[in-house]
């Protein structure tokens, strides 16, 4: 799959404030963090930190399981939530290199820092 998992923004470089199990779980707003709005079964994609800017939301139903997902010329996210019950990987590349930064995040997570401009991405099945 990728080089891991991230809770939140761990291994996105995004710094988050603590988060209990049931709000990771649920996907609910951590104390002193203002979220995006995102919802359920979708993965939502920021251009700006602090998920500033126009959202871009693609619906788990609407993205092929596994395959590469390039964003559209000249767009690049740098804050996501994923909700779409599964996990996805972001990637710095726009064709899904592993020569270049890449994290995968479970669902519920949200990244309001991420540590690079992400150009594509993947759902996973599992």
């Amino acid at each position: 799959m990728a080089t891991g998992l991230a809770l939140g923004a761990a291994l996105a470089g995004g710094l988050t404030a603590p988060a209990t199990a049931a709000s990771a779980a649920s996907g609910a707003p951590k104390s002193g963090t203002a979220l995006g709005t995102c919802a359920k079964g979708a993965l939502c994609l920021w251009p700006g930190q602090h998920f500033w800017g126009e959202r871009r939301t693609y619906e788990v139903g609407a993205v092929r399981m596994e395959d590469c997902r390039r964003l559209p010329r000249r767009v690049s996210a740098k804050s996501f939530a994923n909700r779409t019950g599964h996990p996805v990987t972001v990637y710095e590349s726009a064709e899904c290199a592993e020569t270049r930064e890449f994290h995968t995040h479970p669902s519920g997570s949200w990244t309001p820092e991420g540590a690079y401009a992400v150009r594509a991405f993947k759902v996973w099945e599992h």
